[in-house]
């Protein structure tokens, strides 16, 4: 073998073997931010009260029965759990952990193969007995947590046949199933479960989490409670979606060497300077259909702006923002009609310029 060849072998393995090594690393800075500032005890989940309270008290039984979280998306249905769950069994890190502790995401294993296989596998094996370190630290109940997330996914068979898993094995397993939609989950598994219901976050709450993470990772925000609130008010109540968005602005601004700001929050998302909404909406009163079009063309199309988010925000404009003096009565159901009929035509997937252009002829009409 010939040096040049030798040596590439040899680069590439040490390009390998130092690779492995940075994949082996735990480094907490690269973890994302949802991850990152998850609650580790119910103690640290500051929403959600109602739910804490009950959980607690099933806590100081030394007991818990089969729960169903459902609500809204972001509001900590899975971080609550997971929070409980290391409240009883140390952290995820441990075996006693991962003996204990079964966590699956329904929307990938939704047939009644994941019951049958994993979740009937799992709840059917007996649990060790707990050290003295663990039984110090922590509750160690003598039962399984098995937490099927996102099982609105779930099948019907699968949901039937996890009803007689539930019943076989609810001496030594508990199921905690958490969905979104309430509705998608049948009779028989809701009668067999506490129904807790996470409600929308306060914003208050929200943005005192924003806020310590701002404090925890030592941002530079213009206006911090005006951009915290920006990014809030885009998250429509999802925190999960808040704190990623306010980490992308974080890694962007790091890079540009800038102070985050609104114009950087409206970027992201995609959302449309309100003057330039204001802009458009004087436009439409000016009926004027030449101007519009050219409006419509270069301003908005050419810069990429989503027509769904442009008509979304132009209906908060005349119908929620007090500070403009819109004549448009807010009890006109053609109109009403005209803002659904569009998005729903866009949803669709109908053409953006087409159909924001025939929605802009259509109101000037009205104004």
């Amino acid at each position: 073998m010939s040096n040049s060849v030798s040596n590439f072998f040899n680069n590439n393995k040490r390009q390998k073997i130092k690779g492995d090594a940075i994949l082996g690393q735990n480094n907490e800075d690269d973890k994302p931010w949802v991850e990152k500032y998850r609650p580790q005890s119910l103690d640290d989940v500051t929403s959600q009260k109602h739910v804490i309270k009950q959980l607690q008290s099933q806590l100081n039984k030394d007991n818990l029965p089969h729960l169903l979280f459902h609500g809204p998306a972001g509001t900590g249905k899975t971080s609550t759990i997971l929070a409980l769950s290391k409240q009883l069994y140390g952290p995820q890190s441990s075996p006693f952990w991962k003996s204990r502790v079964l966590e699956l995401n329904a929307s990938d294993d939704r047939g009644i193969s994941i019951v049958r296989d994993k979740i009937k596998t799992f709840a059917t094996l007996t649990i060790s007995n707990p050290s003295k370190k663990d039984l110090e630290n922590f509750i160690c109940p003598s039962f399984k947590i098995i937490i099927l997330d996102e099982a609105d996914s779930m099948t019907a068979d699968a949901q039937a046949a996890l009803r007689r898993t539930m019943e076989l094995y609810s001496n030594v397993t508990r199921f905690v199933i958490v969905c979104n939609y309430v509705t998608k989950i049948i009779d028989p598994l809701k009668s067999r479960c506490t129904n807790i219901r996470f409600n929308r976050l306060d914003n208050e709450d929200s943005l005192n989490r924003l806020k310590y993470i701002v404090e925890q990772e030592h941002l530079k925000i213009n206006e911090a409670d005006k951009v915290l609130e920006q990014i809030l008010e885009n998250s429509k109540g999802d925190l999960r979606r808040a704190i990623t968005l306010l980490q992308s602005a974080s890694k962007i601004s790091s890079v540009t060497k800038e102070e985050m700001n609104s114009s950087l929050i409206n970027e992201l998302t995609g959302k449309v300077d309100i003057s330039i909404i204001a802009e458009f909406f004087n436009l439409l009163r000016s009926k004027n259909v030449s101007q519009i079009t050219q409006f419509i063309n270069k301003e908005l199309i050419q810069k990429g702006f989503s027509s769904e988010i442009v008509i979304q925000q132009l209906h908060d404009y005349i119908y929620s923002d007090t500070s403009n003096d819109a004549n448009l009565k807010a009890d006109d159901p053609d109109a009403h009609w005209l803002f659904f009929e569009t998005d729903c035509k866009l949803v669709n997937g109908g053409n953006e310029y087409i159909q924001l252009l025939n929605f802009a002829l259509q109101l000037s009409k009205r104004l």
